[in-house]
């Protein structure tokens, strides 16, 4: 899975949680808030030989969005 790929799967699994925000921009910009919590999580618990180079990636594609 490339990190763009893995952005798209990441930030659909928290469409139905941020659905409540009425305006578009503000739902979109909730679910990227969410996506990059769990990245950086993610990248918190993890050293430079396991995968960081690709949670990275992942999180300059959610701030594309």
């Amino acid at each position: 899975m490339t990190p763009k790929e893995k952005t798209k799967e990441l930030v659909n699994k928290f469409r139905p949680y941020t659905k409540i925000i009425v305006a578009d921009a503000e739902y979109i910009e909730n679910t990227k808030i969410c996506a990059l919590i769990a990245v950086d999580e993610i990248l918190g618990y993890m050293g430079a030989d396991r995968g960081y180079a690709f949670w990275e990636e992942v999180k300059q594609e959610i701030n594309k969005l």
